[in-house]
């Protein structure tokens, strides 16, 4: 889902760019106006987390692979503001350093992942979390808010796509969005054990767990 260069128009590149860069400074507000003493240590464990998770890819179909993204397990422990923060570093970094994705194009894949993932995914597990109660609900919104980060993520990038005139919508949406399909229940089952992991041994470190400490 790592768009590369050359593969955006420059009002696409432009508009991905402001939006990207509207909602990192709207979050930097917000995480610094709750930032806690324990908060800062625990956004870097998050953000090394989800890097080094990313380097390690899970077979779906049709001989293809995917990797975690990692946008919800960052939003349920830390909540969306600093997940997105998170998001856009570890990005930011892939981009830099491993050419994971275009530098023109770091905007799209910041707004895609690090903000509609975030966002969105955020949404569904609120959503399930509160209808479902207790542990199970985070746990049941915890899989399929990472689902639909995962999927409505490649949503974006199909219309950045095909806005640019890259690939035809019908074509790159069909294929964007089956195989992340695929790729989100990898997504749901790995943030499911780890969130379940941390749901018996340190209860304290779920985000609104015993109520918001960001925000």
């Amino acid at each position: 889902m790592h768009i590369p260069d050359g593969f955006l128009s420059g009002p696409v590149l432009a508009t991905s760019w402001a939006g990207s860069l509207a909602a990192i400074g709207i979050c930097l507000k917000k995480v610094k106006k709750f930032l806690k003493d324990k908060t800062v240590p625990l956004m870097g464990v998050m953000a090394a987390f989800i890097f080094a998770a990313q380097m390690l890819n899970f077979p779906i179909a049709g001989g293809t692979s995917g990797h975690l993204i990692g946008a919800v397990l960052a939003t349920v422990l830390l909540g969306p503001y600093a997940a997105v923060i998170i998001m856009a570093t570890v990005l930011t970094v892939q981009c830099l350093i491993f050419q994971d994705g275009g530098l023109t194009a770091l905007g799209a894949n910041i707004l895609n992942m690090g903000v509609i993932g975030v966002f969105c995914g955020y949404f569904f597990y609120k959503f399930l979390k509160q209808a479902v109660k207790k542990d199970k609900g985070i746990l049941v919104g915890s899989f399929f808010g990472a689902w639909f980060s995962v999927v409505l993520a490649s949503v974006a990038a199909s219309l950045e796509l095909a806005l640019s005139k890259t690939i035809p919508l019908k074509v790159v949406f069909l294929t964007m969005v089956s195989v992340h399909s695929l790729i989100g229940i990898g997504e749901g089952l790995i943030t499911v054990a780890v969130i379940g992991f941390i749901l018996k041994v340190r209860k304290d470190l779920i985000y609104s767990y015993l109520g918001a400490r960001i925000c």
